[in-house]
């Protein structure tokens, strides 16, 4: 009947993520390998979103992005039914203002 609250993804804002930026947080940059290596947040890890469903690791909070928000959308989706709590990073790195490492 309310299935369709079982598909909203929790996402927050390039510039909620930028204001939660420290060591504690993880970050998975769902774009291809040579999008990542363009330029990416410093912290960010590379999971591209054809690997995704094989991601392992323990950890707390994910955080996740692409360049529009349309890849993290789908990563975070299939995180979340494997039991992670990811979050979207909307807007992704089109919006991203923040530092960025590697690329231009």
């Amino acid at each position: 009947m309310f299935n369709w609250l079982m598909d909203r993804i929790p996402s927050i804002s390039v510039n909620e993520l930028n204001s939660r930026i420290s060591k504690e947080i993880t970050i998975l940059d769902v774009r291809t390998s040579s999008e990542y290596g363009g330029g990416h947040i410093p912290m960010a890890k590379n999971v591209p979103l054809n690997k995704i469903d094989r991601y392992n690791e323990q950890v707390g909070t994910i955080y996740i992005i692409c360049q529009s928000g349309v890849r993290s959308r789908q990563a975070t989706k299939k995180l979340r039914k494997k039991g992670y709590e990811a979050i979207n990073v909307r807007g992704g790195m089109n919006q991203w203002t923040g530092k960025i490492r590697g690329g231009k």
